[in-house]
């Protein structure tokens, strides 16, 4: 138990929990199983070992490419499976888990299946029954992480912000998963048509609907889930900062100005005024797909792109901490936090208060890193494995 700061116990006793993980033939395991329980989930070992891993096998549970953003050919284990040397590459790979939810445990099974007819298609599978696409695992999980490459989130390009910014919303909005699907999925066939120079006014007025219809609502649930992250991040919390969030966009400003049919209009208007010139950049040149989350340091009034290192890290804790607190409240659950090698790089004043944060939420965060003595802390609240050479042991 942390002796910084007396836990009261977790007002949400229901808050998501993987208690199986089970891995075939994915990154550098060939067969895994852990069995954690509700608590926050410690994983060290050697660089290397294999710890980053098994929190890319527990952010596939969400939509998405998971937290390294790979394709489904990139995770697939490279090599043979010990047990079975004679089987050939590209068989395919899963993960599998039982979640304890607000409503009860789901199971959920995802991967590659090269008996498949179409072998590079995440399969998704809900309590044994086949689903029509990844979208639907936004209704039973939500997933956050944090890892050493978004360490220059606020410094390189918007992009990185805004799939930081999607992942917050699907905790609050499952529904906006298939939105951004849609948008994307129109968004590269226009784009297709116009390279080939196919100008046919049916099908791309078409697509520009489902662009403007789906864009529109993108853009409206990250105003909406901002807006609320807002209030909840205003406040420094311990030893992080305040920070001030903002989306902005083309499209957020038209809603800024009036309802979401007229914005809607304006979309579909501008896309169509566009062609010729999208033909000659590529993409859209207007679009939700260019908006950007705006951070700043509340107590120094600064962006976050200016501000330190450490600050930035801060920041960005002080965002999913805030994001956590307001979904637990909202839905009853915190979301599944992903730490990747976060602790090893605090201070033991911010490392204290991340854990006690942790803790007071009930929320179950599977945490990194090379050094145990780091997570020494937390004592009897966490559970622990290490890992090594592909293997998870339970301490």
């Amino acid at each position: 138990m942390l002796e910084a700061r007396k836990i009261a116990p977790s007002p949400f006793p229901d808050a998501l929990a993987v208690t199986r993980l089970t891995l075939t033939r994915f990154r550098s395991y060939a067969h895994a199983r852990l069995e954690p329980d509700r608590r926050p989930v410690v994983l060290t070992g050697p660089n290397g070992a294999g710890k980053t891993n098994l929190l890319e096998a527990v952010s596939f549970l969400a939509p998405g490419r998971g937290l390294r953003g790979a394709t489904i050919a990139e995770v697939e284990r490279i090599g043979p499976v010990p047990e079975a040397p004679d089987e050939s590459p590209g068989g395919g790979w899963a993960v599998a888990a039982v979640v304890e939810t607000p409503n009860g445990p789901v199971e959920i099974g995802t991967g590659r299946d090269a008996r498949a007819g179409d072998g590079n298609r995440r399969v998704v599978r809900i309590d044994g029954h086949p689903a029509r696409g990844q979208t639907v695992l936004a209704d039973h999980v939500a997933v956050v992480w944090l890892t050493p490459p978004m360490d220059r989130l606020f410094l390189e390009g918007a992009s990185g912000r805004r799939r930081f910014l999607d992942r917050l919303v699907f905790g609050f909005d499952p529904a906006h998963a298939g939105r951004l699907s849609r948008f994307e999925h129109a968004l590269r066939e226009r784009a297709r048509l116009l390279r080939d120079g196919r100008f046919d006014d049916g099908w791309l007025s078409g697509l520009e609907d489902a662009m403007a219809t789906a864009g529109v609502a993108v853009a409206a649930a990250r105003r909406d889930v901002v807006g609320r992250l807002r209030a909840a991040c205003g406040r420094a919390v311990g030893p992080f900062p305040g920070a001030v969030l903002a989306v902005e966009g083309t499209v957020e400003g038209w809603l800024d100005e009036g309802p979401a049919l007229a914005a809607e209009d304006t979309l579909r208007d501008a896309l169509r005024a566009r062609r010729r010139d999208d033909a000659a950049s590529g993409g859209a040149a207007v679009g939700p797909h260019r908006s950007d989350l705006v951070v700043r340091h509340r107590a120094k009034d600064m962006p976050a792109a200016l501000c330190s290192t450490g600050e930035q890290k801060a920041l960005l804790i002080a965002i999913v901490l805030a994001n956590a607190r307001l979904l637990a409240a909202e839905r009853g659950a915190a979301p599944l936090l992903l730490l990747d090698e976060v602790a090893a790089h605090l201070d033991a004043e911010r490392r204290a208060a991340l854990f006690g944060e942790i803790l007071a939420l009930g929320a179950q965060a599977w945490m990194t890193g090379t050094d145990a003595a780091v997570f020494a802390p937390l004592g009897a609240d966490a559970c622990r494995f290490r890992i090594e050479e592909g293997r998870a042991m339970p301490e």
